[in-house]
């Protein structure tokens, strides 16, 4: 080889040499940049990481700090407490407890935390800390022990030996601690005492309200009995007008101090929740006009009209307490009248079906009276409340009857309200949800098959508006005229029926119905009213009493439609002529030897008050009875075996022996001796609610309520008169 060519071949391998040389430092510089790249982050991460080192250390020791200031924060809150609080480790031993706690143990060195929960309830024994009653010290800690390791852990109430009440609630914590609370509630038991002698004071004052009220209500109505009783006889003697007049206000001022009495007794009854509800079925509609019928003659002398307006395809037979709703109905209908002195008093009753076979039943009472006041509205259904103005301090009442009847409807779980116009009139309007006893006597589809036309006269415009609409729902036109000269005059189609208002024969119009009868010679006459005779000789198909009764409407009217014939002739109704039927009295009874060998019947009366005696015998002097008194239970038990009566009434309260404790006293007798049972009929004063029951449960058989009533005395003794005696009433001798 050339050495030409050598020199080229190592400057080759040098310049190749320089190059790996120069790459290699180039490798080598970036290797050291990055690795002073690495350093300098390094450095600067390490100086972060001491920096954060150094925060967490100033914040844990900040957290330590702050859970130490909570921690003495809370013991010092604990101790500031009047409980007792304690803490106990999973081994049963004392961890922390505040002063409350401790003080219970008066300085006792042991009792500091590492005592056990043992050795505490030992030492509540031993040292006399604990009141452990009638138990022994065994069973008492026992009881103790055996409760703290039950879970959970019920809590118990111990008494200290100064009479504190502590109450020991404990519960454990997930790690087996468990924390105890120690509850002074000495001061709430102190005060549960004092309800509960305040409750008993309540309750003894109640019973002696009632008692008082019962022997309030005995006390005025036995005296009662003789101002009404002989007033009531008084009635049955000749009497001039004048004097009438005075019976009649003595006997209404004393049944009005009766409805005072009972009213305070019924509200204060609802007021100590005592007032039962006795559901039996009843008549509804019946309950309504009786009530219209005896509220009539308090409008007889004023221009007023009772209405009655039941729904013709309602119900009327249902369940429920007749008696109370008898009270809601004379309540408020009495109001309307008492404040009605020209118009008319309505009671409109509908109802809708409930579901379950009840029916909820609405009935309004409106009348065109002098009205209430709105502010007064709310008013009148408070106690002892009237509307009171000038307008009113004529009418008389307790300011009663509202609130009772308002609380008797929501004991029904029903509603009252009312709405009023000042001088235009009042509806008064409740309603209850009753069960059905019996389906409706009409139904909607119910129609007659031959009566389409009726004829009306009469002047009182509200009921000839319920009548005709009452006839239209069975199909039948009415026409209807308010004076017998324009009906006479007036020229219609011959109607199927007619109805006449008895109110204008009275006032003149006895050639009405003779006009009727020479006008249509075989039209059928319904008076409105009661006397028959006002008729004269026109046919007279039925008598209905106002405010008519559905049911005597109906039956009314489908009697005369099921006579008429399919036929279009004419069919006169047949005349009654009253003079062909042969009197009563004219026919002789059959002589019965055997009565006149007929003892009189016996009847004892047990009454200690001489007044009472002496209207009982007036009562029944027209009796022929054999009447014999007793003046205290001990004498009644002596005439009952020497007189052998067949029946008694028997006063309650009476000296000696009373009325109740006589009765079971002849019970035993009868028992004793195998004497038939002797009917025993309670003459009592006692009108609270309870008492019938009690009355009746010491053997007596019957319940009547002073002031006597002469109607209900003698027909209990006609009743109960046995067989063998003679009558005891005048017609049942004659007859």
């Amino acid at each position: 080889m050339e050495l030409s060519e050598k020199l080229a071949q190592e400057r080759r391998g040098r310049l190749a040499a320089e190059r790996l040389l120069e790459q290699k430092q180039n490798e080598l510089f970036s290797a050291n940049s990055r690795l002073g790249q690495h350093a300098r982050a390094l450095s600067v991460e390490i100086i972060e990481k001491r920096n954060e080192a150094e925060e967490l250390k100033g914040e844990n020791n900040r957290v330590r700090s702050d859970l130490k200031t909570a921690e003495r924060r809370l013991w010092d809150s604990i101790q500031t407490i009047q409980d007792g609080f304690a803490v106990f480790d999973m081994n049963d031993c004392m961890v922390h407890a505040n002063d409350s706690y401790l003080s219970v143990f008066d300085g006792l060195e042991e009792i500091r935390p590492g005592v056990s929960y043992v050795r505490i309830v030992q030492l509540l024994v031993e040292e006399g800390i604990v009141d452990i009653g009638n138990k022994t010290p065994m069973e008492w800690r026992d009881s103790m022990l055996t409760r703290w390791h039950t879970d959970p852990i019920e809590p118990r109430v111990i008494r200290l030996w100064n009479g504190e009440y502590i109450k020991l609630v404990d519960r454990r914590a997930s790690d087996g601690d468990t924390v105890t609370l120690a509850l002074n509630i000495t001061e709430q038991i102190r005060h549960e005492a004092e309800l509960n002698k305040a409750r008993d004071n309540a309750e003894a004052a109640n019973r002696a309200k009632s008692a008082f009220l019962a022997n309030m209500s005995h006390e005025i109505r036995t005296p009662m009995n003789g101002v009404v009783g002989m007033a009531d006889l008084l009635t049955d003697t000749p009497l001039d007008d004048e004097q009438r007049l005075y019976v009649d206000t003595i006997k209404n001022s004393g049944e009005a101090l009766l409805v005072i009495i009972n009213d305070v007794l019924d509200y204060s009854k609802i007021e100590a929740d005592k007032l039962t509800l006795n559901s039996e079925p009843f008549d509804l509609e019946q309950c309504i006009h009786e009530i219209a019928t005896l509220l009539q003659p308090s409008v007889q002398d004023k221009p007023v009209e009772i209405l009655v307006d039941f729904d013709m395809f309602l119900p009327t037979q249902y369940i429920g307490d007749a008696g109370r709703m008898r009270q809601i109905l004379t309540n408020l209908i009495g109001n309307a009248v008492k404040f009605t002195h020209e118009g008319h008093v309505a009671i409109r009753v509908v109802g809708l079906d409930a579901g379950d076979g009840k029916t909820r039943v609405h009935i309004s009472i409106e009348d065109t009276g002098i009205g209430i006041p709105p502010e007064m509205i709310d008013h009148v259904f408070g106690e002892f409340n009237q509307v009171e103005d000038e307008r009113n301090r004529k009418f008389e009442g307790t300011g009663l009857g509202l609130a009772i009847t308002k609380q008797l409807i929501e004991l029904m779980e029903g509603e009252v309200w009312v709405d009023s116009v000042v001088g235009e009139g009042s509806s008064f309007g409740f309603h209850v949800t009753l069960p059905v006893h019996e389906p409706a006597l009409i139904a909607p589809d119910d129609s007659l098959s031959h009566i389409k036309q009726a004829l009306i006269i009469s002047p009182m415009r509200g009921a000839v508006e319920i009548l005709t609409k009452q006839l239209a729902l069975l199909g039948i036109k009415a026409i209807s005229f308010d004076r017998c000269d324009v009906a006479l005059a007036a020229d219609f189609k011959k109607p199927d029926i007619g109805f006449v208002d008895q109110i204008l024969l009275e006032k003149g119009g006895k050639g009405l119905a003779e006009g009727l009868h020479t006008k249509f010679p075989t039209l059928p006459l319904v008076l409105l009213g009661t006397d028959r005779e006002m008729l004269g000789d026109s046919p007279a198909l039925a008598v209905l009493q106002k405010p008519i009764l559905r049911r005597a409407l109906y039956e009314t009217l489908l009697n005369l439609d099921e006579s008429i014939p399919d036929e279009a002739e004419e069919i006169p109704v047949p005349e009654v002529d009253i003079e062909e039927v042969p009197e009563i009295a004219e026919i002789e009874p059959p002589v019965v030897e055997e009565q006149q060998t007929k003892r009189k019947m016996r009847i004892l009366a047990a009454e200690d008050n001489k007044t009472n005696q002496l209207v009982f015998r007036k009562m029944v002097k027209d009796l022929d009875i054999e009447l014999q008194f007793a003046n205290n239970g001990v004498e009644a038990v002596e005439l009952f075996e020497s007189f052998r009566p067949d029946m008694i009434f028997m006063d309650i309260s009476m000296p000696m022996m009373d009325g109740k404790e006589a009765t079971r006293t002849i019970r035993e007798i009868e028992e004793k001796s195998g004497q038939p049972r002797t009917p025993v009929v309670a003459l009592t004063a006692h009108a609270m609610a309870g008492d019938d029951t009690e009355i009746l449960a010491a053997g007596l058989d019957y319940y009547l309520t002073k002031p006597l009533r002469k109607a209900a005395i003698c027909e209990k003794v006609s009743t109960l008169m046995p067989e063998g005696v003679s009558p005891v009433m005048p017609d049942q001798a004659s007859g």
